[in-house]
């Protein structure tokens, strides 16, 4: 009895360990499945039972749809490019360098364990017109008067935004891709440059077309995560042209209870843009694992 109360035991115990995250999954869960109901008109708790495209059909025919969508593409294609270039650059220097690989990796995940809106509130801080930087440069005679510096906050060019993803997104491409750009062979380089080759040729015609799949997957989750991002935007970006996922919330906000499905409308439209990156994402990934098995 004793033997198979023991066996009992360790039956459940797994079950029961993995019981939080089954309950936090199920709350997630339950969240995605009741917004993709209030985008199609169902809100059972207020007799909203029929569905409808009503909501979907008014947000594609918005007149500032296509402004915020690409807008939204636009700050999420530059901050990503420039994340891909100083992230290959970091780690093409962090395989390079002679410190320790833990005290690099460790260098690089501060920015990324760094919130997006502790980031947000510090450029505020720096680049604002009262900021530090303005008043630096004021001080050097560099601009007139710390006022006249180019807002931070609202400006349609979206640099502020732009630098705030790129302080998170640098490192992840760094963080993603060095591991593979340390694990190609020397003896790739060597060859290399015995054929003539110079170090940097080396690189760009060696070591970066073996790391294009792992750059290219990179690409994709950071450009993802910065077309669905709301706290950046909101908090650094103009009144209009509003990026997408503030748009969803602006809108999440009214008082209208009602007008919570036109909301989801809205999120239901950017998850289809952020769906179709995420199948372009498992594309790459398919494609290396077949490169891989032949």
């Amino acid at each position: 009895m004793r033997a198979l109360s023991r066996k009992t035991k360790r039956a459940i115990v797994p079950y029961l360990l993995a019981l939080p995250a089954a309950a936090l999954i199920l709350v997630f869960l339950y969240g995605v499945v009741n917004g993709v109901l209030q985008g199609f008109g169902i809100m059972p708790f207020l007799g909203r039972t029929e569905f409808t495209l009503e909501y979907y059909l008014e947000a594609l025919t918005r007149s500032d749809l296509t402004s915020s969508i690409l807008y939204s593409l636009y700050l999420a294609g530059v901050s990503s490019i420039i994340a891909v270039i100083g992230g290959v650059a970091i780690a093409a220097c962090m395989t390079r360098a002679r410190t320790g690989r833990f005290l690099r990796l460790v260098n690089v995940q501060i920015p990324i364990m760094t919130m997006h809106s502790l980031v947000a509130l510090a450029v505020m801080f720096l680049f604002t017109g009262s900021g530090l930087v303005p008043r630096v440069l004021a001080a050097f005679g560099l601009v007139s008067d710390p006022s006249s510096f180019t807002s931070v906050v609202g400006s349609v060019s979206g640099w502020g935004i732009i630098l705030v993803y790129a302080w998170k997104e640098i490192p992840f491409i760094a963080f993603s891709t060095v591991a593979i750009m340390a694990s190609i062979s020397d003896s790739l380089g060597e060859a290399a440059a015995m054929l003539g080759a110079s170090p940097l040729r080396a690189f760009f015609g060696v070591t970066l077309p073996l790391c294009k799949g792992a750059i290219a997957k990179a690409f994709m989750v950071v450009f993802a995560f910065a077309f669905g991002s709301y706290e950046v935007p909101f908090l650094l970006g103009p009144t209009l042209p509003q990026a997408m996922p503030v748009l969803a919330y602006v809108e999440f906000q009214d008082p209208d209870i009602v007008n919570r499905c036109y909301a989801m409308a809205l999120n239901g439209i950017m998850t289809l843009l952020c769906s179709l990156i995420a199948l372009a994402y498992f594309a790459v990934l398919n494609r290396e694992r077949k490169g891989g098995t032949r």
